[in-house]
């Protein structure tokens, strides 16, 4: 069983875009890694080799986040680290061994077989080999612990509890005892979260490593979840989430620093800086352009050659499946994904065809894109309105969906404007298209926070980001330290 360890909180209008968009028959960020059957295979076919349960759910993970990201220096760093921590740790004779997955969102998973997954963006968030050791032995202490395996028994047992309570009294009942499960679950895996921060800092601490590294960390965290929220205008209710299995950043960034104060005052274990900022020095940041890229608003997709800009306002975010779009805090909302095309449909066919509900039958039209045959359309379904595009190009069918409570004049008029963005890359696009990549600036006497943010191609709010990306609270540039920057 994989764990979401340190993931920030999700964006809740993102979560909702399969909801406002009525794909019944696209694929949703849930089903990613899930596997048609295979073949049945021919007589006398040689006998196949069948992975064991956990070299299924590595392969699963490693699939559903883009697959390895091959960095020899810093796996090479981290396994090293790794080792460090593991003789540090209850169990040093379990093997241990780390992968990095290509994937921008920050991410850190543990299988009980003692599998660790790092992802890119964790590493870029992270700003030393404290910080990211304190991430690794949180996820040693997760196996350790045996969280996972804690976890699912207990899941069996309330689901026993629940299915036994449906026939004997009734399905209100049974639902109730589910609900009460549901809550007793994550009340124990907060619990679980909690117990490995703990053993995790003990165990950096032991194996010579600064313990307030996992504070440090989860304060910049919390920041990145913030600046995230404030990018899209989400506003944070501030009401607790009962079924929330991880306790809040700012309860877990308290709890830690009370575990590291048990070892003394801040600086009293080795944070190794540089090597850590060496390791990771040139890796990509951000979207792998393989599989198409955001730049601020617009999207770019080499491999497949075709760019799109969203509407002023939108906040993008790439997915296996489809690119996802927030703006106005929620209010607003879209989705762009591709289909192969259908031999012998046309688009309108493609359109009616039932992988979208509520279609206004009177606006549907067909025109053309920048050249490109498509076909437009409304649909309403509940408080929400939808309007459609499907495109065609090169073979594939492009779907672009905007969503809104009340379709204004204007906001028609923004949508049909990105719609109509949608075309072949331009030879600007392909230079953009190029990854970015995490540099080091050496901070010269007369640098600051801005100077080195103005070496950076990031365009929203790039001081600010230069200060996340280097856990900087204010302007605490120092002459001769390195710095990360992103760049080409």
């Amino acid at each position: 069983m994989s764990r979401r360890i340190f993931a920030p909180p999700a964006a809740s209008a993102l979560a909702r875009l399969a909801a406002l968009t009525l794909l019944s028959g696209c694929a949703t960020l849930e089903q990613q890694g899930v596997r048609p059957p295979p073949p049945s295979p021919p007589i006398a076919a040689p006998k196949a080799i069948v992975d064991t349960p956990q070299q299924a759910e590595r392969k699963k993970l490693i699939a559903l986040y883009g697959g390895e990201y091959q960095w020899p220096k810093a796996q090479t760093y981290l396994n090293q680290v790794l080792i460090r921590l593991a003789k540090a740790s209850d169990t040093p004779t379990q093997p241990y061994r780390v992968t990095i997955l290509n994937s921008a969102v920050v991410n850190a998973f543990a299988l009980p077989s003692g599998d660790l997954f790092v992802t890119r963006g964790l590493l870029a968030l992270a700003n030393d080999t404290s910080e990211v050791a304190a991430v690794m032995a949180h996820e040693i202490a997760h196996v350790t612990a045996r969280h996972a395996l804690l976890r699912a028994e207990k899941e069996k047992t309330e689901a026993v509890i629940a299915q036994a309570a449906r026939v004997i009294e009734s399905r209100q009942k049974g639902d109730e005892v589910q609900a009460t499960a549901a809550r007793t679950i994550a009340s124990y895996s907060r619990l679980q979260e909690f117990e490995a921060d703990r053993i995790g800092i003990t165990v950096i601490a032991r194996a010579g490593y600064d313990p307030f590294g996992a504070s440090r960390f989860l304060s910049s965290l919390a920041r990145s979840s913030q600046m995230r929220a404030e990018l899209i205008g989400q506003k944070d209710s501030g009401a607790p989430d009962i079924l929330a299995t991880h306790p809040s950043t700012p309860e877990r960034i308290a709890a830690s620093l009370q575990v590291a104060r048990q070892f003394g005052a801040p600086g009293i274990g080795g944070v190794a800086r540089q090597p850590y900022l060496n390791a990771i020095d040139g890796m990509i940041f951000g979207d792998d352009p393989v599989d198409g890229a955001i730049r601020g608003r617009k999207f770019i997709h080499p491999r497949l050659g075709f760019s799109f800009e969203a509407p002023e306002g939108y906040m993008l975010e790439n997915s296996a499946q489809a690119v996802l779009g927030v703006a106005d805090g929620g209010a607003e909302a879209l989705r762009f994904d591709s289909v192969r095309a259908p031999p012998g449909k046309t688009l309108k066919d493609y359109l009616t065809s039932g992988w979208i509900d509520g279609l206004v039958a009177s606006s549907i039209h067909e025109s053309d894109v920048n050249g490109l045959p498509a076909v437009f359309a409304d649909a309403r379904a509940g408080e929400w309105n939808f309007r459609v595009a499907v495109i065609a190009f090169n073979g594939d069918l492009y779907r672009l969906i905007f969503a809104i409570k009340a379709m204004t004049p204007e906001a028609s008029r923004r949508f049909d404007e990105a719609i109509a963005s949608f075309r072949p890359m331009t030879e600007e696009e392909k230079r953009l298209a190029q990854p970015l990549r995490l540099r080091l600036a050496m901070a010269g006497p007369g640098d600051t926070a801005a100077t080195l943010a103005a070496k950076m191609v990031l365009t929203d709010r790039p001081i600010e980001q230069f200060e996340l990306l280097n856990g900087l609270d204010s302007d605490q540039v120092k002459p001769g330290e390195d710095y990360k920057i992103v760049a080409y």
